[in-house]
């Protein structure tokens, strides 16, 4: 286990366990599985990040590298209703010097919302179709407030407003499915910060919107973390969100962290061959290319039978560089780079450089 700096990355010194952590959000070697009939499905095996307020962290990866289950755990979700009495959590999650992870769930529910929000990838789905959206955020607000109704709905009308949803007064009586896919995630966003919350966990928030909304949703995700001072979780897919709105990156492969930093040095001399394939995928509107993009080949990993050594090696077209097979043999832990940028690759630092200089940077 390691220390985590104040800028959200590792600096390499042991923690001991239950230290109280200086950090405003502290994982620690976090791990949920989840037991089926099929296997244990190993979801997040192992994490370990901080997060200080004001600063801004995207998780990145494909889909089924643990990034949602990520999220979800730092709200306590998982252990909600049938499916929480079977789910595995162990280390630490540190929120504001309070650990969550063996919490009372009454304590973590008190927590949640007020302390720690989340706006949903799928607003539609995230909010009751059967109950107005102003109805919604007045709820939100009395769980933690003890305020009449008449006080919690101008709130939710001032919140409304403050997310840019014309003519809030009157949007306020409206139904979820009355409002565009961008409007429903300001509502969603209006929802989520009317509490004032110290950590905001957004989970694909821009996703299945045209570009313009893209860049409107992430410009007022960054206004409202100026306003607030809140601790931002970002988890995306889309490095082209992590370029405009990351203060740090981490980057998450079969349940566990493969590369971490700040977001400049990430980008500019990433040090992972699966970062590598994520820029490589990625689209560049700044500069002419004549190249195709370059997709990450073969499918990510099976989190009940995850590959052994490297669970990238059977995509990874480098595996066969570091001698004796120990791709395939032995799991790499995460090494200090430079700085608070880390890796978890069996290449060494010569030959990371000399391919990313000679091979991969020239494409991009």
């Amino acid at each position: 286990m390691t220390e985590l700096s104040k800028t959200g990355v590792a600096t390499g010194e042991p923690v001991a366990a239950g230290k109280t952590p200086e950090a405003f959000l502290d994982v620690r070697d976090l791990k949920v599985h989840f037991p089926t009939d099929d296997g244990l499905v190993k979801s997040v095996d192992g994490l370990t990040f901080s997060l200080d307020k004001g600063k801004t962290l995207a998780i990145v990866g494909e889909s089924g590298s643990g990034k949602s289950v990520t999220s979800l755990a730092i709200m306590g979700l998982h252990r909600l209703g049938s499916r929480g009495k079977n789910v595995r959590m162990s280390g630490e999650i540190w929120l504001n010097g309070k650990e969550l992870v063996n919490a009372d769930p009454d304590e973590v529910r008190r927590l949640r919302g007020r302390e720690m929000a989340m706006i949903f990838q799928d607003p539609l789905s995230a909010m009751h179709p059967y109950y107005k959206v102003g109805d919604q955020i007045v709820e939100a607000y009395r769980t933690h407030h003890k305020v009449s109704r008449k006080v919690a709905r101008a709130r939710a009308v001032e919140m409304l407003d403050r997310v840019g949803i014309p003519e809030p007064g009157k949007r306020v009586d409206s139904y979820p499915h009355e409002f565009s896919g961008g409007m429903r995630q300001r509502a969603m966003i209006a929802m989520s910060l009317v509490n004032n919350p110290e950590l905001l966990i957004a989970d694909e928030p821009t996703t299945a919107l045209d570009v313009t909304v893209q860049a409107q949703i992430l410009d007022l995700i960054r206004d409202l973390q100026k306003e607030f001072g809140s601790a931002v979780v970002m988890i995306t897919h889309d490095l082209g969100v992590v370029a405009e709105i990351a203060d740090d990156v981490l980057v998450m492969y079969g349940g566990r962290c493969v590369e971490r930093g700040r977001a400049d040095e990430v980008f500019e001399t990433p040090q992972h061959p699966y970062t590598w394939g994520l820029l490589g995928s990625m689209p560049r509107i700044d500069r002419e290319t004549s190249e195709r993009l370059i997709p990450v080949k073969g499918q990510p990993p099976s989190l009940i039978n995850v590959p052994s050594g490297c669970a990238f090696h059977p995509r990874c077209p480098y595996a066969d560089i570091p001698k004796e097979n120990v791709t395939r043999t032995v799991r790499p832990e995460l090494q200090q780079v430079e700085g608070g940028h880390w890796s978890a690759c069996h290449l060494s630092a010569e030959d990371r450089t000399r391919i990313w200089t000679e091979e991969i940077a020239p494409k991009l």
